[in-house]
């Protein structure tokens, strides 16, 4: 790792202790004086409950050191960002997420983002193929095509991606579970491969998380922890071995937090399982720098502002630490952390559904300022069906408006030195690191989800955020505050095409009947083996799919190997 020799063994404080002294006496007289009678009682807390003071000096932030706990972009420990001139040099990615109906119909809406600005594709599967079944498979009627795309084979990757220059234009991939991850994953590969791509020019993301299938999951029927986890790590190996440019992990806080936690919490929880994650790889016998610099995160930002923005810059102080202190990574790469940032589905309501162009426009804002590598914002009318044409058009420009006429992409970290910010980030960074020791106390990440222990800290979470909500603690406008004497949208809701279950079961029909069955079984015969081997399974997933075995049978023999597991609620 590059070392910056600007900075000091010797811990400098910021100010100037004399000074220090003559402002905490004015704010003491200021607040006899001054705004005597004007200070009311009543608590302010952050989302996450910090407290919030009426009024911050550089009395609260004295005790940093600046080049120590700060720094400068580019630079340990990365607070102020990852690259050294931000967004002067590399905009954030406008990645708006896509899925529905089958690839030829999700296609057409990269197309049309991509005609319109978006610089990468994005994702969303349905639920059947989050889940590994196929589209003509029982537990998958009714829901093929809805709330995302339909991915059965080898074929439907192909389609999902035709005329799209992969090479050129990263793509992300919300495969969410591990067990589906490594059949896309296998599947984008060799599609590549058919077209004459080189591995080493992919550029994209898996989501590839073992708390999506485990403990936020849309089943009861999901494979046991410890081999989800496998999964996920096998990705990330296989991925660092064959593919330098691509992210094989987003380590998920934002679908932790759409399901009840705070943001000291979703970011805990995602170091957590990168702490493990790295564990396990070194275990094997990879080195630290193999494999560091391509892990990404997934953020959520929600609607508190300036907590949002401090949770990006501690973020990544709390990261940097990790892997120069823990792991002793070498590569400066491998110090950074680099994020995607979706807007808070989670708020937008389905009253008075134009607020959310401003909710998800304010958080949008919040991730660029909080230095976000590329950005999803939501469209308003997601709280009723996927995004039309028109609002997901809007939250291209969205991004594009902050991009172009804010100019706050103009100066790098620009909330830097505000003495609210520098303290609430401090804050949030002590707080990530005791809630990653927590984890770590009870025996590590994997461990409070066989337990069920994360799983009572999201429900209580959850069940205390509703409770607020209805009392009217939480605001939320034209819901609780204000609320909307019409509750009647006036939005064009997004209607999912009514053949794609039909479309996907006959494409299945025909690649079942001109396939080579018989190499499909051996390929399946194989991976069912090597399961129960210290091994990675990448390779056998991949001789797989490419004799066409379909995601759900691949699905199916993880399920008959590894065994199903029930969340832990009791």
């Amino acid at each position: 790792m590059t070392k910056n020799a600007n900075v000091p063994n010797e811990s400098k404080a910021l100010f100037n202790e004399e000074v220090i002294q003559e402002i905490s006496r004015q704010k003491k007289r200021w607040e006899e004086q001054t705004a005597k009678g004007k200070v009311t009682e009543e608590e302010y807390r952050s989302d996450s409950g910090i407290p919030i003071n009426l009024l911050y000096t550089p009395e609260d932030v004295k005790d940093i050191d600046y080049l120590k706990d700060i720094g400068l972009p580019g630079e340990a420990p990365y607070v102020r960002g990852v690259y050294p001139n931000m967004y002067r040099g590399r905009l954030f990615t406008v990645r708006q997420i896509a899925g529905y109906g089958t690839p030829e119909d999700t296609n057409a809406r990269f197309k049309f983002l991509l005609k319109n600005g978006a610089t990468g594709t994005s994702v969303v599967l349905d639920l059947p193929t989050i889940r590994g079944y196929d589209s003509d498979d029982p537990e998958g009627e009714g829901h093929v095509g809805a709330a995302g795309v339909a991915i059965d084979s080898l074929e439907d990757i192909e389609a999902l991606y035709d005329g799209i220059p992969i090479d050129e234009v990263s793509s992300n991939i919300v495969t969410h579970l591990p067990s589906t991850t490594v059949v896309l994953m296998a599947m984008f590969t060799a599609m590549a491969e058919k077209k004459g791509v080189p591995l080493e020019k992919l550029s994209g993301t898996n989501q590839n998380d073992f708390l999506m299938e485990t403990t936020i999951g849309s089943s009861l029927e999901v494979l046991p922890p410890k081999a989800s986890f496998r999964l996920q790590c096998d990705a990330i190996e296989f991925a660092s071995k064959n593919l330098p440019r691509w992210n094989p992990v987003s380590f998920n806080g934002y679908n932790l937090r759409e399901a009840g936690t705070t943001a000291v919490q979703e970011v805990a929880c995602a170091i957590a399982n990168a702490i493990a994650t790295s564990e396990e790889l070194i275990r094997r016998g990879n080195k630290v720098d193999d494999f560091a610099k391509r892990l990404s995160f997934f953020w959520n930002l929600f609607n508190d502002f300036f907590e949002e923005i401090a949770k990006c810059r501690a973020s990544r102080l709390v990261w940097h630490e990790v892997m120069k202190d823990r792991f002793k990574a070498q590569e400066a790469k491998s110090h950074l952390m680099r994020f995607h940032v979706q807007t808070a589905g989670i708020t937008l309501t389905k009253v008075e559904p134009l607020n959310n162009i401003a909710r998800s426009a304010i958080q949008g804002l919040a991730a660029v300022l909080g230095g976000a590598q590329s950005l999803h914002v939501d469209s308003y009318d997601e709280a009723y069906s996927a995004p039309t044409e028109e609002s997901a058009l809007i939250s291209i420009r969205t991004q594009q408006i902050i991009q172009t006429e804010t100019n706050v992409i103009n100066t790098v970290d620009p909330l830097a030195g505000s003495y609210f910010v520098e303290k609430l980030t401090q804050e949030m960074a002590q707080r990530i690191r005791d809630y990653v020791a927590l984890i770590e106390s009870k025996g590590g990440l994997v461990s409070v989800v066989e337990t069920g222990w994360l799983h009572r800290e999201i429900s209580d979470f959850a069940y205390n955020t509703q409770k607020d909500i209805e009392s009217g603690k939480q605001k939320i406008v034209g819901l609780n505050y204000f609320p909307s004497e019409n509750n009647e949208a006036k939005v064009e809701v997004f209607r999912y095409p009514e053949t794609a279950e039909k479309r996907q079961r006959e494409k299945l029909e025909k690649l079942r009947a001109r396939r080579d069955n018989a190499k499909v079984e051996e390929t399946l015969k194989a991976l069912r083996e090597k399961c129960h081997e210290d091994i990675n399974l990448m390779p056998y997933i991949k001789d797989a799919v490419s004799a066409y075995a379909t995601l759900g049978e691949v699905a199916e023999v993880f399920r008959e190997e590894f065994g199903l597991w029930q969340f832990p609620l009791a």
